[in-house]
């Protein structure tokens, strides 16, 4: 299921960083962490990566930002954005633009597994 599938984290929190990793990691997919949306971008593997899973608040760059970026570049990659953020009218901004899966922290294991799932086609 998850071999030849390598997924991006970026969110400028490095505890958080590392958990995803270590729960995307134990799946058993190739995992590579950003600090930021601009080190993502920058990345000799961009066109490699299955999906995406990014913080919508970040320094530099945000989520949304960076979203329209990728499809700047016809990057097709799927993208989960996550945020800690409460506004209501977050989640509608995520669908609209085009994300695959919205969620908001904290959020259990399982939820963000099944989004994984769904944007890579498992």
């Amino acid at each position: 299921m998850a071999a030849g599938h390598l997924i991006s984290i970026i969110d400028d929190d490095p505890s958080m960083r590392d958990a995803l990793a270590g729960l995307i990691r134990s799946l058993g997919y190739d995992v590579r962490v950003f600090a930021s949306a601009e080190a993502f971008l920058a990345s000799a593997e961009l066109g490699r990566f299955s999906c995406t899973i990014t913080d919508i608040q970040m320094p530099g760059m945000n989520g949304f930002e960076l979203k329209r970026e990728l499809a700047l570049r016809r990057e097709s990659i799927p993208v989960i954005m996550i945020t800690a953020r409460a506004e209501p009218d977050l989640e509608e901004e995520a669908k609209s633009s085009g994300t695959t899966c919205f969620l908001r922290k904290p959020f259990d294991a399982a939820t963000l597994v099944g989004c994984l799932e769904r944007a890579i086609g498992g």
